[in-house]
C-alpha cells in the first residue's frame, strides 16, 4: 500500500464515529485494513484513489462517511444492477439511500428527486449520464443541497469506456468546481475513485480527468491466494465446447459463472447446457430489467447453478460461494478479465478460474483473434471518424447544442479531451486548446497485453502483478496454484 499525500488531521472522534456506525449498521467489531483509513479520508473531505481487489469491502469505505453526516454523497456507478444491489442492501437496513436510472418509473423517479431536493438522502447512486441530465443537474445546483462527496465506483470504466460508448465519463472532472460555484465559500466536495483494476496508466488518467487535488493513493496487491488461475488451449470450436462441458462436469453441483462475449453466444450455450439437465440461465444486456434481476436472484439463492453471461453480469452482485468462473471466450481487456475472475471465491475459500483460448496461430480456431481484431478495428474506425468531425465542430460550445448538429460528436470531443486538446469549462461547455499539451494517455494494444498473459510460461499471478503496477511484488511471486506453477 502506498500513500501519495498525508490526510488532514481527523477530529478526535472521527474514527470513533466511523467505527461505532460500522458496528451498529453492519455488525462487525472493527475494520479490515485499510477500510478505516479510506473512510477517514473521505470524511475529512480529502480526494482519494483506492485500488482494492474484488470482495475486499470497498463500498463500505464510502457508505460509512456518507451515513454519519448531513448532506448527500453522489455515487457514480456504471450499471443499473450495481446501483440496485447496493441500494437494496442499504434499504433493507432502513438507510436513506436511493438510485436514479433510466429503468425507473416516473413516480419513483419523481419521489427520489423530491427526497434529494429536501436533503433527505445520504447516498444517491446514478450513472454519469443521469448525473449530467438537466433535471438532476438543476436540483444538484440548488445551494441549499449539501453535497459531501462525489464517488466514482468501478472507476476503471472511465478509461475503459470513456472514449467510446460512455463519453460522459470525460466530463466528470468539471462537476466539482461547477457545484462549488453555487455553494457557500469554504464548502468542500471530496472526490473518491474506487476500482479493483487500475494499472498505472489508468491511475494517472483518473488523477488528470477528475482533477484530483493532492489525492491519497491506496493500492492493494490484487493477488488472491484462494483463486486458482488456469488457461487451456483449444484447437477447434467443437473442442472448446467439449472442454467447457468437462470442466463444468468436474464442478459437480457447485455454483459458478461462465462468460461469453455475445448475447447470442450466451443464449446458445445456455440451451446446450439446459438440454444436458443443468439448471442454467443466459444473461445479457438485451434482457429486461425485471428478467435480469430475477436471474441474479435465482443464482444468488441457488435456484440456478450457473449463469452464462456477458460482461453485463457481475459488478456489484455479491455471491460469496461462487466456486468457479469459466471464460468460454476471453475478453480483450485484462482489466475486464480480472474483474470477472474476481467473482469467484469471495468468501476466501478455494475457487478456480479457467479460460479457454485458441492456440497462438489461430489457424484451426480463429474466433479469438477475429474477435480481438474486430474490436480494435471498431475502435480505430471510431477514432478516424471522430478526427474528421473534429475539423467541423466549433472551437468552443455547449455539448447539447453541438450534439443536435453533429452525429457522434460526444465521442469526438471525448477523444480530444483524452489527447489534451480540449478542456471542459463546466460539465456542458468545452474549449478546444490551440496549444495543447502532449498526449498523456498512450494507446496500448489491449489484445497484446491479454495475449501476453494467456500464453505466458511464468506464474500467472506474477504477470498480473506486473501489468497492474506491482513490479516489486511480482519479482518474488510464485503462487504455486496456477497451471503454470503446477507444471513447473
Amino acid at each position: 500500500m502506498s500513500t501519495a499525500a498525508k490526510s488532514n488531521p481527523t477530529p478526535p472522534d472521527g474514527l470513533a464515529r466511523l467505527r461505532k456506525a460500522f458496528q451498529s449498521i453492519w455488525g462487525y467489531s472493527d475494520f479490515r485494513a485499510p477500510q478505516g483509513e479510506i473512510a477517514q479520508a473521505i470524511l475529512n473531505g480529502q480526494d482519494i484513489i483506492t485500488v482494492m481487489p474484488t470482495g475486499s469491502g470497498k463500498s463500505i469505505c464510502f457508505q460509512l462517511p456518507a451515513l454519519i453526516q448531513d448532506g448527500v454523497t453522489l455515487v457514480v456507478s456504471p450499471l443499473v444492477a450495481l446501483m440496485e444491489n447496493q441500494v437494496q442492501e442499504l434499504k433493507e437496513k432502513r438507510l436513506p439511500a436511493a438510485a436514479l436510472h433510466s429503468e425507473m418509473g416516473k413516480r419513483e423517479r419523481s419521489h427520489t428527486l423530491q427526497r434529494l431536493a429536501q436533503n433527505h438522502l445520504r447516498l444517491l447512486y446514478l450513472s454519469p449520464e443521469t448525473l449530467l441530465s438537466r433535471p438532476v443537474w438543476e436540483i444538484l445546483n440548488q445551494p441549499q443541497i449539501k453535497i459531501n462527496a462525489l464517488v466514482l465506483d468501478e472507476a476503471h470504466c472511465l478509461t475503459q469506456w470513456g472514449d467510446s460508448f460512455r463519453p460522459t465519463y470525460r466530463r466528470l472532472g468539471a462537476v466539482r468546481s461547477a457545484l462549488l460555484a453555487n455553494r457557500p465559500k469554504g464548502s468542500k466536495i471530496a472526490i473518491a475513485a474506487f476500482t479493483a483494476t487500475a494499472d498505472p496508466t489508468t491511475q494517472k488518467a483518473l488523477h488528470t480527468v477528475l482533477q484530483l487535488q493532492k489525492p491519497k493513493i491506496i493500492r492493494l496487491n490484487p493477488y488472491r491466494s484462494n483463486l486458482r488461475l488456469a488457461v487451456r488451449v483449444v484447437w477447434t470450436p467443437k473442442g472448446r465446447q467439449q472442454a467447457l462441458a468437462k470442466f463444468v462436469q468436474r464442478q459437480g453441483k457447485r455454483s459458478g459463472l461462465i462468460y461469453a462475449r455475445t448475447r447470442r453466444g450466451t443464449e446458445d450455450l445456455a440451451k446446450w447446457f439446459a438440454a444436458k439437465g443443468y439448471r442454467v440461465k443466459a444473461y445479457h444486456g438485451g434482457l429486461s430489467a425485471t428478467r435480469r434481476r430475477q436471474i441474479e436472484s435465482e443464482w444468488i439463492e441457488g435456484d440456478c447453478q450457473f449463469v452464462i453471461c456477458t460482461s453485463a453480469f457481475g459488478m456489484g452482485i455479491n455471491k460469496p460461494d461462487c466456486r468457479f468462473v469459466a471464460h468460454y471466450e476471453v475478453p480483450s481487456l485484462i482489466s475486464e478479465y480480472v474483474q470477472e475472475v474476481g467473482r469467484g471465491g469471495r468468501d476466501g475459500r478455494p475457487a478456480v478460474a479457467l479460460s479457454l483460448v485458441s492456440e497462438p496461430t489461430g489457424l484451426l480456431s480463429p474466433e479469438d483473434k477475429q474477435r480481438w481484431k474486430f474490436f480494435e478495428q471498431k475502435a480505430q474506425q471510431l477514432q478516424q471518424s471522430a478526427r474528421q468531425l473534429v475539423k467541423q465542430i466549433p472551437s468552443s460550445g455547449n455539448i447539447d447544442d453541438i450534439r443536435s448538429q453533429f452525429k457522434n460528436c460526444d465521442q469526438a470531443i471525448a477523444l480530444l479531451h483524452r489527447d489534451g486538446q480540449l478542456q471542459w469549462k463546466d460539465p456542458f461547455n468545452y474549449q478546444i486548446q490551440t496549444h495543447h499539451r502532449r498526449r498523456t494517455e498512450p494507446a496500448i494494444s489491449a489484445a497484446a497485453v491479454m495475449q501476453r498473459y494467456l500464453f505466458t510460461k511464468r506464474c500467472r499471478w506474477q504477470v498480473l502483478l506486473e501489468e497492474f503496477g506491482f513490479a516489486q511484488e511480482a519479482k518474488s511471486m510464485r503462487c504455486g496454484q496456477c497451471d503454470r506453477c503446477r507444471k513447473g
